[in-house]
């Protein structure tokens, strides 16, 4: 970014570029009954489509065995990974999470042993979700490592 501020013209060029490629909605467009009003923000509900009954069995339990599955597709085609985005519009740090996720998980769970805040028990931790652009919890998990 800083070699593109210092060449202004690469810059606009850059710029120009984009706006022809991806450019914004010039006009009202109507998606499955719905009109859409040119330069509105559409986001997707992520949390709606991961806890879809008809794509996942029990969506409401926690099974991360279920994406140990070989036949999932991450290029942005299916929709069990929306939260990556779709299409030409897919992460692009996708391939790096996908990669990097055992890695740091393991690397945390091997490395910490984890224990939840003096008083706090299993079944009284609170679960809910804030609804926001990311998904996330409605209060902070307070946990305590300890270094293994």
């Amino acid at each position: 970014m800083a070699e593109l501020l210092c060449s202004p013209e690469d810059l606009s060029k850059a710029r120009l570029e984009m706006e022809q490629t991806i450019g914004k909605a010039s006009i009202d467009v109507e998606i499955a009954g719905f009109t859409v009003p040119k330069g509105a923000q559409v986001l997707v509900n992520v949390w709606a489509i991961g806890r879809d009954e008809s794509t996942w069995d029990n969506p409401h339990s926690f099974m991360p065995e279920r994406f140990l599955r070989t036949d999932l597709n991450f290029k942005g085609q299916n929709f069990e990974l929306i939260l990556f985005g779709a299409g030409r519009r897919t992460c692009p740090g996708l391939p790096l999470a996908i990669r990097m996720l055992h890695l740091m998980l393991g690397s945390l769970i091997r490395s910490f042993d984890w224990k939840l805040e003096d008083g706090v028990r299993l079944e009284n931790m609170d679960m809910e979700e804030k609804f926001d652009l990311t998904l996330q919890k409605a209060r902070p998990l307070r946990v305590v490592l300890v270094a293994i």
